[in-house]
């Protein structure tokens, strides 16, 4: 993920979602997502939660005095493991 501020970052997470409700929506009639669109789905869902982690980060950096530039986005598998 290249560098962004709190503003991209929040850009970035209303475009995932949206995507990702656009994609939800094509098939509410019940037709079930295709094997792409499920992929697609997932990385959607992990970019949300990879940028929902950093924008996190960057508050509890900067609530602590630190650099919030300074926070880089971690790699999905460690955010994800959270929820295991």
């Amino acid at each position: 993920m290249a560098p962004m501020d709190d503003q991209d970052l929040h850009q970035r997470v209303d475009d995932l979602v949206a995507e990702e409700h656009a994609l939800r929506e094509r098939h509410s009639d019940g037709s079930g997502l295709e094997p792409a669109e499920r992929q697609r789905l997932s990385e959607l869902e992990e970019r949300l939660d990879q940028t929902w982690d950093l924008l996190r980060r960057r508050q509890a950096m900067r609530a602590n005095g630190q650099d919030p530039e300074q926070a880089e986005a971690r790699p999905t598998e460690v955010v994800e493991g959270y929820l295991n």
